[in-house]
């Protein structure tokens, strides 16, 4: 930079260079969240929200490109009838499908992860908002009783080359209760604030530290926050009759085909939508069943590109819940009742044969459960910011008690009322390491998996 001149034009070339200097110091407002998903076969999109009126600056290999507008700018509408929400910002949600072989991705000056050719170390999270419902009130302000923020920072320093949300991200429906200091001001319903507040401030960490697989919870249907959940969050491309905008076109937003995303060595996880299910299962007649089944068919067809598949879905199937009834006995619960019949229209194994395991969420725990009979391990990760449940599962049950029929267990483990996340470390072709952190990024359980068997150090975590 020029320091001094004594002439008139040497102040006018003083002046400009002061004002090229301070042009050069100009930084690019950062946007609300940048990441990157995972769909079809792996394709990676980058994602970004943002409240500027276009989308951030965008650099592939040094090379400045445009990023596409996915949702204009604007506050997510209200469902015609639907419940009251909090006043929301607007914002506007950009993307960009990433061409294979890329090196280096920035949005905004930021650079973000990309895929690996092999996923080795994968973090498994679920069920993160923070409860806002009728009688049930968390304390989103207070981290000991939310402590997802910390839960994804603890996350993301693990180093994963993958991230797996088994979905449930948005749990701020109704108004903080006037007299509930512990969640005063949280924003709620179903606009850009309250999902922000539950799960993109929060996650922010572990969004900067690897690609993630987003996977639909049954908070996420079209009567709740699908509206969100298609704007911010699906690889798909966002369809006109898709944004769940209109209760009309529900039949087309609560709904979408599984896809594979390859996890490298010759492994792959089949990601299934199964969002509007009944846990109470289908009355003769519901639509529903026959579009499950079909979601079934078209996952088998999937299962063929690799050798070693992994389901993922929110809703268990081969696990265990707990319930107390109104006479104090503990009660144990199955699989979701719904996909129980519609996959079990396909195949008395409720997945195909070539799937080893199932990651899920929907319970509100950390749960593991493997089968003297031919069926795939199950791993519940449902335990990573929401209330969590609190009546403890048995260390065994009998021969007798199943989660699905025809499923026999062999081992199962589990921890109750304790946060944390899950994580996967790939040790050979058909096997993992699957470890359970609590917040505070301490081991709380060891488990080996071997094709569709597992076994784990500890049968109930204290």
């Amino acid at each position: 930079m020029i320091v001094s001149l004594t002439h008139s034009r040497g102040l006018t070339l003083l002046s400009l260079s002061l004002l090229a200097g301070c042009a050069s110091f100009h930084v690019e407002p950062q946007p609300e969240a940048a990441f990157v998903v995972l769909g079809e076969q792996g394709a990676a999109l980058v994602r970004a929200i943002t409240s500027q009126p276009a989308c951030p600056s965008m650099a592939v290999d040094g090379k400045a490109v445009a990023m596409d507008v996915r949702a204009p700018l604007q506050a997510i509408p209200l469902r015609p009838s639907g419940k009251p929400q909090s006043a929301s910002s607007a914002v506007l949600t950009c993307e960009r499908a990433l061409p294979h072989g890329v090196q280096e991705v920035q949005v905004a000056g930021r650079s973000l992860p990309l895929p690996r050719a092999e996923a080795k170390r994968i973090v498994v999270i679920g069920d993160t908002g923070c409860r806002i419902k009728g009688k049930e009130i968390q304390d989103c302000n207070d981290e000991q009783a939310f402590p997802f923020a910390r839960i994804a920072a603890v996350a993301a320093a693990f180093g994963p080359d993958l991230v797996v949300h088994v979905g449930d991200f948005h749990y701020r429906e109704d108004p903080c209760p006037a007299d509930h200091k512990g969640c005063a001001g949280s924003p709620y319903g179903y606009g850009w604030d309250a999902w922000n507040a539950d799960f993109f401030q929060p996650a922010r960490p572990l969004l900067h530290a690897a690609p993630w697989v987003m996977v639909r919870g049954n908070h996420e249907s079209c009567d709740r926050a699908g509206q969100g959940w298609w704007r911010y969050l699906d690889p798909r491309p966002l369809l006109q009759h898709r944004a769940c905008d209109d209760p009309r076109d529900d039949a087309l937003g609560d709904y979408s085909d599984p896809y594979a995303v390859p996890l490298g060595a010759g492994a792959q996880l089949l990601v299934l939508d199964t969002a509007n299910t009944s846990h109470k299962g289908f009355k003769d007649g519901d639509p529903r069943r026959a579009i499950y089944a079909d979601t079934l068919r078209k996952a088998e067809a999937l299962t063929r590109n690799a050798s070693y598949n992994i389901a993922v879905d929110h809703h268990p199937l081969y696990a265990f819940g707990a319930t107390t009834e109104k006479s104090g006995a503990v009660r144990l619960f199955g699989g979701d009742a719904g996909l129980v019949q519609a996959f079990g229209d396909v195949t008395p194994r409720y997945l195909p044969a070539s799937v080893d395991m199932l990651l899920s969420g929907h319970v509100h725990l950390w749960e593991q459960v493997s089968f003297a009979s031919d069926h795939p391990t199950q791993f519940v990760s449902g335990f990573s910011g929401t209330a969590e449940d609190l009546v403890p599962l048995p260390a065994a049950v009998s021969p007798s008690q199943t989660p699905t029929p025809g499923a026999v267990v062999a081992h199962m483990s589990s921890w109750i009322d304790g946060f944390g996340f899950m994580t996967m470390e790939r040790t050979g072709a058909r096997d993992w390491l699957v470890k359970v952190w609590d917040r505070d990024g301490r081991v709380r359980n060891s488990c080996t998996v071997n094709g569709s068997k597992s076994v784990c150090e500890v049968a109930q975590v204290k």
